[in-house]
């Protein structure tokens, strides 16, 4: 599995010839100019994760992909005219024999009273657990966690709390987007400095940069 980072949670996953293009949001631009997508997956409707202008150029310059979401972003879609597949919790599609499932029903809650949209965490090939801005826990053994390191919906310590109990082969991080890029030296200190010893291998993807897992 080759995967891609273009910024904060949009990636490129390559497995078995099929792309997936992860959340297009307004913190990145890169996807913008992606060529070669079959599927574009999106974890829930916040603008860090969908931005409805940098989807339309997605799917302009990759006319057969197939977006996949839940409900809360298929409302969102629907006004747009976008075409999309359901995938929420509990639903399960194969594309080139790449298993892509979903878990998970609910955002993490940023603060008491306020709305919580729906959020689906992916797993993408039997290997890559993707959770969006949740700490959904797939019950099942995980090889690759994209983990979520920053956000008003988590503390540093949920987050690698999280990873321990998760207990991948590897995680990387995600959703730093909106820190400066000259001090995330914590974000990815700290998790470094906690996973490594329990035999969890972090590796920092750079924005533009790829990594064979």
């Amino acid at each position: 599995m080759k995967i891609t980072k273009f910024g904060h949670c949009c990636l490129v996953i390559e497995e078995r010839g099929l792309t997936i293009l992860t959340d297009p949001g307004a913190y990145s631009t890169a996807q913008n100019q992606a060529k070669g997508v079959d599927i574009v997956l999106i974890t829930h409707e916040h603008a860090d994760h969908l931005h409805v202008g940098s989807l339309k150029e997605v799917l302009a310059n990759n006319p057969a992909a197939e977006v996949l979401t839940n409900k809360g972003v298929g409302q969102i879609l629907d006004k747009e005219g976008i075409r999309y597949t359901l995938v929420g919790h509990g639903q399960t599609v194969e594309r080139k024999g790449v298993r892509i499932e979903g878990f998970g029903m609910d955002h993490w809650p940023m603060y008491q009273g306020l709305k919580v949209v729906e959020n689906t965490a992916y797993f993408i090939g039997d290997r890559l657990f993707y959770p969006g801005d949740s700490f959904a826990d797939p019950q099942k053994p995980i090889d690759i966690l994209a983990l979520p390191v920053a956000g008003p919906w988590a503390t540093l310590s949920e987050c690698v709390d999280y990873a321990k109990k998760m207990k991948p082969k590897f995680a990387f991080p995600v959703h730093e987007g909106m820190l400066m890029p000259d001090k995330l030296g914590p974000v990815h200190r700290v998790p470094e400095s906690v996973l490594v010893p329990l035999g969890i291998q972090f590796v920092v993807i750079k924005e533009g940069e790829s990594r064979e897992f």
